[in-house]
């Protein structure tokens, strides 16, 4: 592996909406984890992961009515991304990689019963643990993500791709806002870019919309591998997707249709565009609220 950055601690002083103390895991590789971890260590997990090319700050108002409702939650950096370690080389990164770094993770920490809650690369990510370890999760609760297998890239999804490849300029910040309804202050901007000081701490956030399956791509296989294991889980599984994101509109369908446990999923629609964290997180949190009673009573039952 080539050299690792690790963003100065200095770098997150400050930070609007995001009082909660980190923690740490290192992996066999050596690289370090970051997540959040908020609420009782007894209560049900849940794990939310962050997309492309955010960080668990994303999750900031999401985390504490959350944890007041009596859950651990949960909110790691994927590896390049936030105070995570952040190999410089592009070549460095595989989608198989990171499914085993963050698996590595998950169960260094032993989680069990969790609920998932993902978005973007959290879904691409996430969905692919529930399908290496599905009984280890007790439900899902997926937004404006998916688990492409090789389809065509939607034309929005295409001129990220393009841009993310060959803009010479790359403002994490600046695309957070873009793809968000609200306006956010230049303070919340500020939090998106705080990461990423340096052109090669990009790396990881330049190369992934190229790591999407969407058109011909060697994780092919493993995505129908895992939509062979989804079409068999049967519990609670929710789809929030938004009514202004152009990229995964639709994009809900599929598991509607494949996924047994979307019989049992509060199906909403929430308000935003495609990271509705920062558009919609109340909406969000009261789909992982019922997603969380309905796994209560699927296991009670």
């Amino acid at each position: 592996m080539s050299a690792v950055y690790r963003t100065p601690d200095d770098r997150f002083t400050g930070l609007p909406d995001f009082p909660f103390e980190p923690h740490y895991r290192e992996l066999a590789s050596g690289l370090r984890v970051h997540y959040i971890d908020e609420g009782p260590r007894d209560g049900r997990p849940v794990l939310m992961m962050h997309g492309e090319p955010s960080w668990c700050f994303l999750y900031r108002k999401m985390i504490p009515p959350v944890a007041a409702a009596g859950f651990r939650v949960l909110a790691p950096d994927l590896i390049g991304f936030g105070k995570s370690d952040k190999p410089t080389s592009k070549g460095d990164y595989t989608y198989a990689r990171h499914v085993a770094w963050m698996q590595e993770w998950f169960e260094a920490l032993d989680l069990r019963d969790v609920i998932l809650a993902c978005q973007d690369w959290g879904s691409l990510v996430g969905l692919r643990l529930v399908a290496a370890i599905p009984d280890r999760f007790a439900g899902v609760v997926l937004s404006n993500g998916g688990l492409p297998e090789g389809q065509d890239p939607p034309a929005a999804f295409a001129a990220w791709r393009r841009f993310s490849r060959w803009s010479p300029v790359f403002p994490i910040g600046g695309i957070l806002q873009r793809a968000t309804k609200r306006d956010l202050s230049p303070a919340e901007v500020a939090a998106y870019d705080a990461p990423f000081p340096t052109r090669a701490s990009k790396a990881g956030a330049r190369i992934f919309p190229s790591l999407v399956p969407l058109g011909p791509n060697e994780a092919v296989p493993d995505q129908k591998r895992a939509w062979a294991v989804l079409e068999t889980f049967d519990k609670p599984f929710t789809c929030a997707f938004s009514n202004g994101d152009p990229i995964t509109r639709g994009g809900d369908a599929a598991f509607r249709e494949r996924v047994p446990g979307a019989a049992k999923g509060s199906h909403r629609t929430l308000k935003g565009g495609h990271f509705i964290q920062e558009d919609d997180p109340d909406g969000f949190v009261a789909a992982i609220l019922d997603t969380a009673r309905a796994a209560e009573q699927s296991q009670s039952g």
